[in-house]
């Protein structure tokens, strides 16, 4: 039976207390992690959010009702404990922060007691997730979990701090939204007051930030909660928040300047790491053709050779053909695996396939037992053909060589994936390492061949480079972006770009992008009107919070630092939904659902 908390105060929290505090009468409350009756001695272990501390009941100390009462203790009883504090003596134990001392128990509280467990409150479990989803409160009482949600909060405090000090207005801004394309799926939200129309959870504050530049709050931030209907991954969710900033009269020296100090900051504040600043600084460009990717791991070498010239003139078919076709060939020299077994590169040929490449052509230096080449290839290049592409690849004995042929798109995709799983297959990545990295100019659009047209890399109120606007109508993808990511271990954790100010470029950026006049007034007007009236130039970034606090924590999923996260498919296995409403509800709302075929 549950008993009432009445004149009792909890002195501190359990892991609070230490050896200083021997010989004090406190008052502990917590969850009981274990219970142990040995007879004559009941030992608990009380934990709360901040660790555990063992409580000890001797019948000739708490007598007799309380010690019957410590008997009928288990798992996930919430309890109050009053008693001495006394050392452990020779039976500390030091796994635990106040293994040197225990609490000598003289009255026991049961605040409320705990039904059967679906599963064990344990630090490392093997329970199914969607179980552990299910009963996400029991999980969350977990010692990791507790320590993610606690580092969460203390980045979103450092955050917060850094802002207001450097002239940061914190406002938030509606949830309730016009919806507009150019980005994931929405959220919609139906009215009851005009029927048939909706509203959208927003993706992002984009407009609205850009709003309040125009408003005259010059520097913006907003923790901002936003909804993107798109399919789950481990650092994806439906619903995220994004450390969200804008800055008027800022270029992107201001923004990388600001947000340098915020990375400081923010790494010093919750991890005591020292980020080195200026933080390097790669276009897009060199990122894409040295690493295949916008994001690359700078946390280990092989980079990406391109040897097109040579290798599209060798007698090789496979690459002469690539060339010709205006392809590239391109590889990664791997030091000193050229010993490497054929099944594991055929592993790595499977990686390509699986990145839309048609295979991997080898070469291992000198790696036969002759101490010739071995290669998929070299027989059908001259001797002055194979030592001319080995030299372009300033390869050493005993390397290894693996090269793409294709298109351009394709080989990055290919080999920046390669890439990646040699670090993780030859153990090349530093997992202590915090490699921070500046992507700039992004190409500000790029083409669909799902759709035909144009659509904008990051999104359609990105200034293009001042230099690049010439080419706008003769060549728009030669356009270049003044838009920045920034990227840690391999990962982008926030991106951002200068804002277009001039109503004329905003409207003709809409242009390229395939809207009339009419549909950008539509899903625009309101921006395009506003920018009438003294826009003053505006830049801004925005992180995945989520994703920072995952990286932090050192977890495998974004999920493990959210409170309720939703499963893969969009779920929430706690609460039941998506769920279906009242029909009442429904007819409220001029809504009827059809069945789709």
């Amino acid at each position: 039976m549950a008993e009432s908390m009445q004149g009792l105060k909890r002195t501190a929290r359990c892991a609070e207390f230490t050896v200083n505090d021997i010989g004090r009468t406190v008052t502990v409350m917590g969850w009981v992690q274990k219970s142990r009756n040995k007879g004559g001695l009941v030992f608990t272990d009380i934990r709360d959010r901040s660790g555990i501390i063992q409580a000890v009941f001797e019948e000739d100390i708490c007598g007799s009702a309380v010690f019957a009462k410590a008997g009928t203790l288990h798992s996930e009883y919430c309890i109050a404990v009053t008693g001495e504090i006394r050392s452990r003596g020779t039976d500390a134990n030091s796994n635990i922060a106040t293994g040197a001392i225990e609490v000598e128990a003289k009255d026991l509280r049961i605040l409320s007691e705990s039904a059967v467990l679906p599963f064990q409150i344990e630090d490392e479990t093997n329970t199914r997730e969607e179980l552990r989803l299910k009963y996400r409160y029991l999980d969350l009482r977990r010692a990791p979990l507790q320590r993610n949600i606690a580092l969460r909060s203390k980045l979103a405090i450092s955050v917060r701090n850094y802002m207001d000090e450097n002239g940061f207005l914190e406002i938030e801004t509606p949830t309730f939204i016009k919806s507009t394309p150019e980005g994931a799926r929405d959220y919609l939200v139906p009215s009851r007051v005009h029927q048939g129309e909706f509203y959208a959870l927003p993706q992002s504050p984009q407009l609205l930030k850009q709003l309040l530049m125009v408003s005259g709050f010059d520097r913006y931030f907003q923790l901002a909660r936003c909804y993107r209907d798109e399919d789950l991954r481990a650092d994806r969710q439906p619903e995220f928040t994004q450390i969200d900033m804008e800055l008027s009269f800022a270029d992107v020296d201001t923004v990388i300047e600001v947000n340098e100090g915020l990375i400081k900051r923010m790494f010093k504040d919750v991890l005591n790491v020292d980020v080195e600043i200026p933080i390097q600084r790669m276009t897009w460009q060199t990122a894409m053709d040295v690493y295949g990717s916008d994001k690359p791991d700078l946390r280990f070498g092989l980079p990406i050779r391109d040897v097109s010239e040579i290798a599209g003139s060798s007698g090789f078919s496979v690459f002469k053909n690539a060339v010709e076709a205006g392809g590239v060939v391109r590889g990664i020299r791997v030091p000193g695996e050229g010993h490497m077994p054929r099944k594991k590169i055929d592993a790595l040929t499977d990686v390509a396939k699986l990145f839309g490449g048609k295979g991997l052509a080898y070469l291992c230096v000198n790696a036969a037992e002759d101490g010739s080449h071995k290669s998929s290839f070299t027989k059908f290049m001259t001797p002055e053909e194979t030592d001319a592409l080995i030299k372009a690849m300033d390869a050493e004995k005993g390397d290894l060589l693996v090269f793409a042929a294709d298109k351009l798109n394709i080989v990055r995709n290919v080999l920046g994936n390669v890439r990646l799983e040699l670090g993780k297959q030859l153990d090349l990545i530093d997992k202590t390492a915090w490699k921070f990295l500046w992507v700039t100019e992004f190409p500000l659009l790029e083409w669909s061949e799902e759709e035909q047209r144009f659509t904008a890399m990051h999104h359609p109120f990105t200034m293009p480079m001042d230099e690049d606007w010439q080419y706008i109508d003769s060549d728009p993808g030669r356009v270049r972006a003044k838009a920045y990511d920034i990227v840690l271990n391999g990962t982008e954790i926030g991106g951002g770009s200068v804002r277009i100010h001039q109503a004329d470029i905003q409207e003709k950026m809409l242009s390229v992008l395939g809207f009339t006049p009419e549909q950008a007034n539509k899903q625009f007007g309101f921006l395009l009107e506003a920018f009438k009236y003294g826009v003053p130039p505006h830049a801004g970034l925005a992180y995945g919070l989520d994703r920072v606090a995952m990286w932090m924590a050192g977890a495998e999923s974004i999920r493990d630092v959210m409170a309720f996260p939703k499963l893969k498919d969009a779920s929430d296995a706690m609460m039941g939904a998506p769920s279906e409403v009242d029909p009442k509800q429904l007819d409220e709302l001029g809504i009827a659902v059809v069945e789709k075929e």
